[in-house]
């Protein structure tokens, strides 16, 4: 596939009371943070990279892939869970039934949903509260890495053996990271579940997207 290239950022750099640059991720040096910090986001205008990198991987997966695009406040009704607020709402969707969709939410928080194939929501971040202390660039990072695995094939979903009240997910990119994690059926809502049950490859792993550069290829051969 073609390479994706994050845009260049500006990160500013924020202080605390005593001027101290904040070493956002390394704040409680593996300590539990105070009790105060749960409650509280401070300087949350940190996150508004995650909108540019989320902008940045919607162009190129309409650049690079053979999929529809829909921009509509209305697609931010695939996720399982709707934020309060939405900023813009991007659905990109192989042509190839057997590839994921993907669908970015931007809210003004500012932070990102991604809803990816059938049922599985993840949140960049995931709080964003002082206790959690998100470092940004992880979260870019993670952002991308979500998305690059999904496109290339990474990605599957499946119900668990009978009575099948689970749903697992994996991502995996070979020899950069793998994550999985599962969520009980009765947690999810039931017209979802059941239409996953009809939309899920029988293995449960989605296909890469279909890349523009290729399909031109065989086109000219």
């Amino acid at each position: 596939m073609s390479e994706y290239r994050r845009p260049k950022l500006s990160l500013e750099v924020y202080r605390d009371e005593q001027c101290i640059p904040i070493d956002y991720g390394n704040r409680w040096k593996g300590e539990s943070p105070p009790d105060d910090a749960y409650s509280h986001v401070g300087n949350p205008e940190r996150f508004t990279p995650l909108h540019v990198v989320a902008t940045a991987l919607i162009g190129w997966l309409q650049d690079t892939f053979d999929v529809v695009v829909e921009q509509d406040p209305a697609v931010a009704a695939d996720l399982l869970v709707l934020p309060d607020e939405v900023t813009r709402a991007v659905r990109v969707t192989p042509r190839n039934p057997a590839a994921a969709p993907l669908t970015f939410v931007l809210t003004p928080f500012p932070g990102v949903y991604l809803h990816a194939g059938s049922l599985q929501d993840f949140h960049f971040p995931v709080c964003g509260c002082d206790a959690c202390d998100d470092n940004v660039v992880n979260l870019l990072e993670d952002l991308e890495w979500t998305v690059r695995a999904v496109v290339s094939g990474g990605y599957s979903e499946r119900f668990d053996s009978w009575p099948a009240r689970w749903v697992e997910y994996e991502l995996d990119e070979p020899g950069v990271g793998m994550r999985s994690g599962r969520s009980g059926t009765e947690e999810l809502p039931d017209k979802r579940v059941k239409l996953a049950r009809t939309v899920l490859p029988t293995d449960g792993r989605w296909l890469p997207w279909q890349n523009l550069a290729q399909d031109n290829a065989d086109a000219v051969e």
